[in-house]
């Protein structure tokens, strides 16, 4: 399973990117940036089952049972997330609500 370094590290990179598209685009406007983000997260976790900041990191997004996380999966973890709570409070397998929502894990590649 993925730990909480190469999670943060990934959080930060997809954002950063998602900061310079709102920033060249949009002017910078904050919900330009969170909006942004929320689409990352959707189609590429919900496609390819990680996002540009997962796979610089090394870590992808499976189902618990080791399947593709799917398209559902990449959109309510993604409007999870962007609430942010989901993702600060973590199990004991250091999974976020998000992923415990829709069964999923983000694991090592």
């Amino acid at each position: 399973m993925a730990r909480a370094g190469r999670r943060i590290l990934a959080l930060c990179i997809d954002w950063a990117l998602c900061l310079l598209i709102a920033n060249t685009f949009f002017d910078g406007n904050s919900m330009a940036v969170l909006g942004i983000f929320a689409v990352e997260q959707m189609l590429l976790v919900g496609t390819l089952g990680s996002s540009i900041g997962h796979r610089i990191a090394g870590i992808h997004v499976v189902r618990i049972d080791g399947g593709p996380a799917g398209l559902l999966a990449g959109v309510v973890r993604a409007l999870l997330l962007c609430l942010l709570v989901p993702a600060i409070l973590v199990d004991a397998d250091h999974r976020g609500l998000h992923d415990r929502a829709m069964k999923t894990i983000l694991v090592r590649r």
